[in-house]
């Protein structure tokens, strides 16, 4: 049993390891691929080349990106075979199909028409180039419901029977639009283009701080805290519904996070704490009263069920969600006093002179990969120890290798990751580090001026 478990632990690892990689990529592609869709169509309304030129900055990186992300999500379906087995074979009625959705929609949407979005220009009538960015732009979304749709049914799983050991679905309708499946699609998205916003802002903040005068700079930096300063409010507003949906379907993943362990009414907030899953207790609070059943319940005597209402084997691991919890709202918190910092500079008329705001932005560039880390961590050491929620435990989906196999394995995947994505990661940051200026109005978007650029 403990080889077991120790395989499982591995298995668990190895695809959380190759997932996170796989993440970042789409939580950019996504918010990166509307940018463009404005970007293309400000040049075409307004006819300034600025803007012409910060669509083929942009394109450049959204190419390279949409790559690896391809790449480290096909690394992914391959363990659901090897690892996952049994899972795969249990939950394969319905997961299956929605996977299969997401091939024959979007991944085919973005396969057929990325080519024309980055050779096109000039080559093919412009209402057409146009049609391509903006259906390359709807697959990444269309992608996003397939994914986030099959992910949620394993949180909050609907319309299924159990037939000879398999979830059958019986109401389509119903296992698409689960019900933790609209909050979690709305959150995701809006934490795409919270990503986008911060690395396009965070990129002009860059050249800014290099060569104040640069025109490109200043207005993408000027964008990117437009978006921030509308979607971070409105990110902590879906944050919260989510929440509270997910205490309705999930309350021992909430009573993980909030670090509850005692049901009663009047839950303090517990801000900072060490959850201690042996003593059942979080260690060294520090906790406003009563504040924890308002958010939770809205209201100040709600009750609130801690981790002692579910037997030591039903709960998550206290420890990682609360912590992982915490990365996520502080890193949206520090997000959402950019947006409103820069609101108050842009009344003052010195968004572009404000080398502290801009130093700020650039510090916070990868706060959308790390919060969407963060934030995936919670979701899904908080669904443990199931895969699908309440109906099949962790352990029973894995395949029967053992652990030396799996360690060797993940070993592998952690050294081919490191130096294939480690190589694309310094690439793109060479092309980042490359000033909009250089990609002039009358530069061809090609792949060889992309290689050129990241010299």
């Amino acid at each position: 049993m403990t080889d077991l478990l120790d395989a499982t632990l591995l298995a668990r690892f190895q695809f959380a390891f190759t997932v996170t990689f796989h993440i970042i990529f789409p939580a950019l592609t996504i918010g990166l691929a509307s940018y463009l869709v404005a970007l293309q169509w400000l040049w075409l309304k307004t006819g300034r080349t600025l803007y012409r030129a910060l669509y083929r900055y942009w394109l450049h990186v959204f190419a390279l990106t949409f790559g690896m992300g391809v790449v480290s999500g096909v690394v992914l379906s391959y363990q659901f075979g090897t690892n996952w087995g049994p899972f795969a074979d249990r939950t394969g009625p319905v997961l299956g199909p929605l996977l299969g959705y997401e091939v024959l929609t979007a991944f085919f949407l973005e396969a057929g028409f990325l080519g024309i979005m980055l050779f096109g220009e000039g080559r093919v009538p412009r209402w057409l180039h146009v049609l391509a960015t903006r259906l390359v732009a709807l697959g990444t979304l269309i992608s996003a419901f397939w994914i986030l749709s099959a992910n949620s049914w394993m949180q909050t799983p609907a319309g299924y029977v159990i037939r000879d050991g398999q979830f059958v679905p019986t109401d389509w309708f119903a296992v698409i639009f689960n019900p933790s499946f609209p909050y979690r699609f709305v959150h995701m998205t809006l934490a795409a283009y919270l990503t986008a916003a911060f690395v396009v802002g965070g990129a002009g903040a860059y050249h800014l701080l290099r060569r104040d005068g640069d025109e490109g700079a200043r207005l993408m930096y000027s964008m990117a805290l437009w978006m921030v300063a509308v979607l971070a409010p409105l990110q902590v507003g879906v944050g919260d519904l989510h929440g509270l949906n997910t205490l309705r379907h999930q309350p021992a993943k909430i009573a993980a996070i909030e670090g509850h362990w005692e049901s009663r009414r009047a839950q303090p907030l517990i801000l900072f704490g060490w959850p201690d899953m042996a003593g059942e207790t979080t260690r060294h609070q520090i906790a406003l009263p009563r504040l924890g059943s308002l958010i939770l319940t809205h209201r100040w005597e709600g009750e609130v069920r801690g981790l002692k209402a579910w037997p030591p084997e039903e709960r998550p691991n206290a420890l990682i969600v609360f912590w992982s919890f915490r990365v996520m709202v502080g890193l949206g918190l520090l997000m959402l006093a950019v947006g409103m910092a820069s609101l108050y500079v842009r009344w003052r008329g010195r968004l572009g002179d404000a080398r502290w705001l801009q130093r700020a932005v650039l510090a916070m560039g990868p706060s959308g990969f790390l919060a969407v880390i963060a934030g995936w961590i919670t979701t899904e050491a908080g669904r443990q120890p199931y895969l699908v929620y309440g109906l099949m435990r962790t352990i029973e989906g894995r395949s029967p290798v053992e652990a030396p196999a799996v360690a060797g394995s993940l070993a592998a995947f952690i050294l081919v990751y490191l130096l294939v994505f480690g190589a694309g990661l310094f690439y793109l940051l060479q092309l980042l580090r490359r000033a909009p200026a250089d990609h002039g109005a009358d530069q061809p978007a090609t792949a060889a001026s992309a290689v050129r650029l990241g010299r």
